[in-house]
């Protein structure tokens, strides 16, 4: 942006605003306007008691909370910005890591010296909080007719007109595989071709091969060159040269053929931008392969040392196979091909452990060790012999990447420890007992990227396992899945879901609340074709990470705006809540309990994700409140704890934490814009300013035990 532009909207935020125009006049130095300031929003706050025990206090209570209205909150926001006046802060998304917020006081510099310390976003920013004040941003709160219009908007991989494509994707995919063994530039041990066989004969024999998994990992594209190819070419060269780029700085290409069908090559017209959340998670950003060999942990706890306290205060047998924050739930990461994925999706939680080479795509390295019997019993022992456990999420990499032998290894002693555990509470007292376990979870994303993995066979181990959990008290199983659009879901997901939930276990899934993710109606078309399946929706994630992945970042703020004005739409009433809560206990009839519950509810989908940020520190959370905006228009956020869940002892130390967001508001925006979204549509977005968490709903709790548990936490050290 140019300086006369810069100069224009600064000129514009003054003609707006009188109050502001006129007190830098009269204000001799920054501090005086700010005083000044200050002043006028206390004026206003006096008047409003909620907002005025808000501002005094710093905190959001839920009773005040919930009766701020729009100009009362950019009235907070103001006075947080005056407050944390001066504070320094770190932004890992630049070369000069720390910045000061002080929008005032460099609004301030600007008119009296002429000189700029801050970009145009900063200024749309400031404009926009000044005009929620007015009244002239409005809310504008959609009805439910608009939302079930950007709903529309979004196609399904059910629909017909997307399974044709998706089959004619698949053929163009199968025939250069021919062309490419037929020419020797793929040879396999399983899978070829016998002398002499006709093309119609190839045909037929790799329509056989892409029902098995095994298919699509031994033919996963592992080079760009070859990516460009099985795409008919058809990329832009910018992203040519990113891919390439990529491949240089050591990033993995995984791809499963799959996979890769869902892939658009050349849409018509209306279907355009259709799969650009797929794409997102193929295709890396220009920042991923700048960041990619100097990326940090975002989880603090995920960094571990045997024997020492993680960041939540955990002490872990294992440095990359077990993870934990909370006192009820441990993470397992199988030593064996649960380390790795059916692809490799750019905004990865773990793209750390890739980077280091923990987690990685080298599948005959990945094969259990002689010595992984003797580390999971380790790891169960410790399970055995904690107070609080209750939950264990086996996932990666991803859980079903293990053949079902190698899983049904691990469900069997997590079986076996909650047997010790019972039998060992029979010497404790009543009040001193341990936690018993009582939820098992698979995290996989393998349902979305390669259904042809949740074969009759691993539905056997699955029922075979829940049949004889439920003897000693467990009650929970659950597949963690994460699908990233509509468009993944397909006839073969579908399928894939419905051998899990006939195997006893209710499908949860689990949203990256990316920028294509994150359109209007995006969510909600989501939420609705997966509960049409009888999926419950659990998590709504904002990007997490620094500058790796501000290319897929959705601010908090839209993450926040989804959740008031699209998702309220699938707000389930309490008298339905004790419906939905056993599910679990029925899980082969979900789909005919959720369109049971939409039917009776009148609801087009149900909304029992909550919409939540990773913190850097432990936990999630979305309860924060925005205190500083850089000159650069990247708001900061105080993020406080969960209230609604239990966390280590630890956050009582922790304190609030501060988070710059990788993206302004107002790229955001443009962003959307650059896919073909109304920006005007986004406009409100600028209004969110302040958060708190929604609560956990009853169908995702842990349920009470007959007796009484200790307060003691084992294998913690604060």
């Amino acid at each position: 942006m140019t300086l006369n532009k810069l100069q224009a909207l600064l000129d514009l935020l003054l003609a707006e605003n009188k109050f502001l125009r006129e007190s830098i006049q009269q204000s001799d130095s920054g501090d005086a306007f700010k005083v000044a300031v200050r002043q006028w929003v206390e004026n206003y706050s006096k008047e409003r008691p909620h907002l005025n025990k808000c501002c005094e206090s710093g905190e959001l209570r839920r009773h005040d909370f919930s009766k701020l209205n729009w100009k009362d909150v950019a009235a907070l926001r103001m006075m947080d910005y005056l407050d944390h006046a001066g504070i320094k802060v770190q932004d890992p998304s630049l070369s000069i890591k720390e910045v000061i917020s002080d929008p005032f006081g460099q609004i301030y510099e600007a008119v009296k010296t002429g000189e700029y310390e801050f970009r145009v976003d900063f200024v749309m920013d400031m404009i926009m909080l000044f005009r929620q004040f007015s009244g002239k941003l409005k809310k504008s709160v959609p009805t439910k007719e608009k939302v079930m219009e950007w709903i529309d908007r979004h196609p399904s991989g059910l629909d017909p007109e997307i399974v044709a494509i998706r089959k004619d994707n698949r053929d163009r995919i199968i025939h250069k595989f021919i062309d490419m063994m037929d020419k020797g530039r793929i040879k396999d041990a399983k899978f070829f071709f016998e002398p002499g066989m006709s093309k119609h004969d190839k045909y037929s024999a790799m329509r056989k091969w892409w029902q098995t998994r095994l298919f699509h990992l031994r033919f996963a594209i592992r080079d760009p060159e070859v990516l460009i190819e099985m795409l008919d070419h058809s990329l832009a060269k910018k992203r040519i040269r990113q891919l390439r780029r990529a491949k240089v700085a050591g990033i993995p290409t995984f791809v499963n053929p799959y996979y890769l069908s869902l892939l658009m090559v050349d849409p018509e017209k209306h279907l355009k931008g259709a799969d650009e959340a797929i794409r997102e998670y193929v295709f890396y950003s220009k920042e991923l392969v700048e960041e990619f060999g100097h990326i940090v942990a975002w989880e603090k706890e995920d960094i571990v040392e045997p024997g020492k306290p993680n960041a939540a205060g955990w002490i872990l047998p294992s440095s990359h196979s077990t993870h934990r924050r909370y006192p009820e739930v441990a993470i397992i990461i199988p030593n064996n091909m649960g380390r790795a994925c059916a692809g490799l999706c750019s905004s990865c939680q773990r793209m750390y452990d890739f980077q280091r080479g923990h987690l990685n795509f080298d599948l005959n390295r990945l094969k259990p060790k002689t010595s992984w019997p003797e580390r999971l019993e380790q790891f169960m022992e410790y399970f055995r012999n904690d107070s609080q456990l209750r939950d264990i999420l086996i996932t990666g990499g991803d859980a079903l990447m293990a053949s079902d032998k190698s899983l049904e290894v691990v469900l069997d002693a997590v079986y076996n420890m909650a047997v010790k555990k019972i039998e060992d509470n029979n010497q404790r007292p009543d009040g001193e007992k341990y936690a018993e376990m009582r939820r098992v979870r698979l995290g996989t994303r393998l349902i979305a990227y390669l259904p042809y993995r949740v074969s009759k066979d691993l539905g056997s181990v699955l029922r075979d396992f829940k049949k004889k959990a439920l003897k000693i008290g467990m009650t929970q199983f659950v597949i963690q899945t994460h699908f990233e659009t509509a468009m993944e879901v397909t006839p073969e997901s579908r399928r894939a879901i419905e051998r899990m939930q006939s195997a006893g276990w209710i499908v949860t899934n689990q949203l990256v609340f990316t920028a294509g993710a994150s359109k209007r109606g995006h969510t909600n078309k989501l939420r609705k074709v997966l509960n049409e399946l009888g999926v419950l929706t659990y998590y709504t994630f904002t990007v997490k990470g620094f500058k790796e992945n501000s290319a897929n970042f959705a601010t908090n703020e839209r993450a926040v705006q989804e959740q008031m004005q699209e998702k309220v739409l699938g707000t389930l009433p309490d008298e339905f809540l004790d419906d939905i809560a056993n599910i679990g206990l029925n899980a082969e009839n979900s789909k005919a309990i959720l369109a049971n519950i939409m039917k009776k509810a009148k609801l087009p989908f149900l909304a029992l994700d909550r919409n939540v940020l990773n913190l850097p520190g432990v936990g999630k959370s979305l309860t924060f409140r925005t205190i500083g905006i850089t000159p650069g228009g990247k708001r900061v956020l105080l993020f406080d704890h969960d209230q609604t869940r239990r966390h280590s002892p630890i956050i009582k130390k922790m304190g609030k934490v501060t988070i710059v967001e990788s993206k302004s508001i107002m790229k955001y925006i443009e962003q959307m814009e650059a896919m073909g979204e109304d920006p005007a549509e986004y406009e409100s977005i600028y209004g969110y300013s302040i958060s708190r968490s929604e609560a956990v709903m009853p169908v995702y709790q842990y349920p009470e035990y007959e007796f009484g548990v200790t307060e003691v936490m084992t294998n913690l050290e604060l």
